[in-house]
């Protein structure tokens, strides 16, 4: 089965209306890869913004609440961010998981929010520093996986982020072998979950992910695409990636 690439950008608590711009030459990049789907999540304040400026992009939020309403004072539904034009969103990254304390069990309520709200998710899972240093890598991400993952999950909603947590924002990356081994960990893992659905369901790399390092990061085995942070701030940046994506291909 093949997989289309993924790349997905993450702009966390940063951008503006200004900034909006730079989605534009994203857009003209992607319409110049079509083997390649492009994404860009944007804080839920420049969702409905972006996605009248850049007509064709996928726009995407950051986050939602597992609730489809309530009082949640401060939160935002599922629902609320489809109607300003999201079609995706991304849950259980690890900043969310590390500074609100979110568990498994409050990430897969968000993604099965996202599912009931006809919306695609992201769903993030990684380790510390200190746990691979434990050698607990593998045990900590596929125990996320398990914990995590919505019921009816599926390849045509939801993809799957592995986030090595100490690499990010730190331009420390694990080796492309690294990375293959725990992308191939997690497909088993999806394998015992959810069967034949795991050979379609893509999982991204998710880790410091920049234009120097796409090409190898992207053609390691089993990674589908990248969750980029601060390199999807700018077209300039986030380009070549999308351009590595599409040299690399599809993979299977």
């Amino acid at each position: 089965m093949t997989r289309r690439k993924l790349i997905a950008g993450n702009w966390k608590m940063n951008g503006s209306l200004a900034s909006l711009v730079e989605l534009d030459g994203i857009r003209t990049a992607a319409l110049a890869a079509p083997e390649v789907d492009v994404a860009v999540a944007v804080p839920a304040t420049l969702i409905a913004p972006a996605v009248q400026l850049v007509p064709g992009l996928a726009i995407g939020a950051e986050d939602v609440h597992a609730a489809d309403k309530g009082a949640h004072t401060g939160c935002v539904s599922a629902a609320m961010v489809k109607e300003a034009g999201a079609i995706f969103t991304i849950v259980g990254h690890s900043e969310r998981r590390a500074d609100q304390c979110e568990t498994d069990a409050d990430v897969k309520g968000k993604a099965e929010a996202a599912y009931r709200n006809g919306i695609a998710a992201i769903l993030c899972v990684g380790e510390t520093l200190d746990q691979r240093d434990a050698g607990d890598a593998e045990a900590v991400v596929t125990a996320q996986v398990a914990g995590s993952l919505p019921d009816g999950a599926a390849a045509d909603w939801l993809s799957i982020a592995y986030e090595p947590v100490w690499a990010i924002g730190t331009g420390r990356t694990p080796t492309a072998a690294d990375v293959a081994a725990m992308h191939g960990a997690i497909r088993e893992q999806l394998r015992a979950m959810i069967g034949n659905q795991a050979e379609g369901m893509r999982i991204l790399y998710g880790g410091s992910v920049t234009p120097d390092n796409a090409a190898e990061l992207l053609g390691a085995g089993d990674v589908d695409g990248a969750l980029v942070g601060g390199a999807s701030l700018t077209a300039a940046k986030f380009v070549p990636i999308i351009e590595a994506a599409a040299v690399v291909g599809d993979v299977g």
